[in-house]
């Protein structure tokens, strides 16, 4: 075991370093950022793009505004200021249309849990303005799915339409994805937490564990405590943690408490030791969060180092999610994910499961769609030869 969790940040920029260091702040009285050394020499410009990239200027303008405005250029504060009070309007339509929706599925007896979005922010920093949310975010048991779309569309939903060939949708996906034109609101049905061959609990123990949540008059559901660190956990992982502000959501839940029992049991359950080793590592380097004595066995394991490590080359990576996901780079970041030699090999079968994207690169009528499945490698390989690669 590695028990020296540092690691190599000799890659991060000047401005993403006083990023995470603004991210630190937990008081006035303990900000050391008054240093006008930090603010020297920084690209004002790129700093701004690193905190809409990591979708952390909420925070970040928060705690800007309690030390000395001459460090920090005005026009940087004017931006930060209007962004901020637009996540502001945009997390409080989110919350009305939250509560629309419980009220919606729950008489017509379907349980739903929240998994992102407004109650999260508020379960998280106590302040919805603090963290951002472009959608809605549900879960449902599977068996309810064509009811929930019926009901969604009724209610002004339009849905998402992709091109999925063979069922692709059972084998691949996990979620399908809606939008209200009127409303211009995004929501997004799970039937799972993550994509297969991921370990994870099914939905009525995900139920049993519920909370509910006292920002809405009508009742609102999500996951309990340890299963929303969980959630938190394998999707961060999942993503390479290109986002700070998925690790930041970790460092206010640490700092509120974690049952370690409970969560060994439900991490070891799924195999996720190695997954809240990376994210523990992480946020500890990074955003300097304490880990307590019980929760540092988590992080001993070389593992958990190398794949935190992995991380930090997406944290720096300036580009879209759908860039760095379709780099060779990242499809090997997550192979390394898989816990098992059997789950490696899933990914790897459902990898070769033919796509939506093969429809688009070679269209063929649905009853020789079977075919998709013997040309899936050539068309690969006519895709990565036809587009330039960035």
């Amino acid at each position: 075991m590695d028990t020296n969790l540092s690691l190599n940040l000799s890659t991060l920029s000047k401005e993403l370093r006083l990023i995470l260091d603004i991210m630190k702040m937990k008081s006035s009285d303990s900000i050391e950022l008054t240093k006008k050394e930090m603010f020297t020499d920084i690209d004002w410009e790129l700093f701004l793009q690193i905190s809409m990239h990591h979708r952390v200027y909420p925070i970040i303008y928060s705690k800007l505004k309690i030390i000395d405005s001459n460090l920090v250029p005005p026009y940087v504060f004017q931006i930060l200021n209007r962004e901020y009070k637009k996540n502001t309007f945009q997390m409080l339509q989110l919350s009305g249309e939250m509560e629309q929706i419980s009220k919606l599925f729950i008489e017509n007896q379907i349980q739903l849990l929240f998994l992102k979005g407004p109650v999260i922010a508020y379960d998280i920093y106590g302040d919805i303005s603090l963290r951002t949310s472009k959608d809605l975010d549900i879960l449902i048991p599977i068996s309810k799915l064509e009811k929930a779309e019926e009901l969604l569309l009724n209610f002004g939903y339009e849905r998402v339409e992709e091109t999925t060939i063979l069922n692709e949708v059972k084998w691949r996906g996990y979620h399908l994805a809606y939008f209200n034109p009127q409303k211009n609101v995004e929501l997004e049905i799970h039937w799972r937490l993550q994509p297969l061959p991921s370990q994870e609990p099914n939905f009525n123990e995900l139920w049993e564990r519920k909370r509910g949540s006292s920002l809405t008059s009508y009742p609102v559901y999500y996951l309990g405590k340890e299963d929303l660190i969980l959630y938190l956990v394998s999707h961060g992982s999942r993503h390479g943690w290109f986002r700070l502000r998925w690790l930041l959501d970790i460092d206010y839940l640490l700092g509120k408490g974690l049952d370690l029992e409970k969560a060994s049991k439900i991490l070891n359950k799924y195999s996720s030791y190695h997954l809240l080793g990376q994210t523990l590592i992480l946020v500890s380097e990074l955003l300097k969060t304490p880990i307590n004595k019980e929760l540092q066995i988590f992080t001993e394991e070389y593992r958990s180092k190398k794949l935190a490590q992995s991380a930090v080359f997406f944290i720096n990576q300036l580009v879209p999610l759908n860039t760095i996901m379709s780099s060779t780079v990242f499809k090997r970041y997550i192979i390394s994910l898989r816990s098992s030699n059997f789950q490696k090999f899933i990914y790897i079968v459902l990898l070769s499961y033919p796509s939506s994207v093969d429809a688009n690169t070679l269209r063929l009528p649905k009853p020789l769609h079977f075919l998709y499945f013997p040309l899936r490698p050539l068309l690969w390989i006519w895709r990565k030869t036809k587009i330039p690669q960035k």
